[in-house]
């Protein structure tokens, strides 16, 4: 094993241990402007990989490449799509009305509805 390869695996496997030690220590508030963040870095990723499939001039290098740039943007895709999903979560919910109208044979009748009843399902 060359001297630069252990050099790079000992890069890559400190990495790792510091990354994990980070995200583990992150508060499920700050968990969705981080993975958007995480996003804008993927998207980086994607740039770079179409990078090398500028300079692969072997059959082995576009393949690499084309696996490269389909993972980089199936994450960046994955990773918008996760972020949006959790937004929603966040979002304020609309307001139950106090009065709903309510047809009965023809005509608009105003009921009061109890809140816990439509939680329930049995406001009918």
């Amino acid at each position: 094993m060359s001297q630069a390869l252990l050099a790079d695996i000992t890069v890559f496997v400190l990495s790792l241990l510091v990354g994990f030690e980070v995200i583990s220590k992150v508060p499920s508030m700050l968990h969705t402007p981080l993975m958007s963040a995480a996003n804008s870095i993927h998207g980086i990723v994607l740039a770079g990989a179409m990078l090398i499939a500028v300079t692969a001039n072997t059959p082995l290098g576009y393949v690499l490449a084309f696996m490269a740039s389909s993972f980089a943007a199936a994450n960046v895709v994955g990773g918008y799509v996760v972020t949006g999903r959790m937004l929603k979560m966040f979002r304020k919910k609309p307001e139950l009305p106090d009065q709903a109208a309510v047809a009965g044979n023809g005509h608009m009748k105003l009921r009061q509805i109890n809140k816990s009843q439509i939680s329930k399902g049995r406001a009918s």
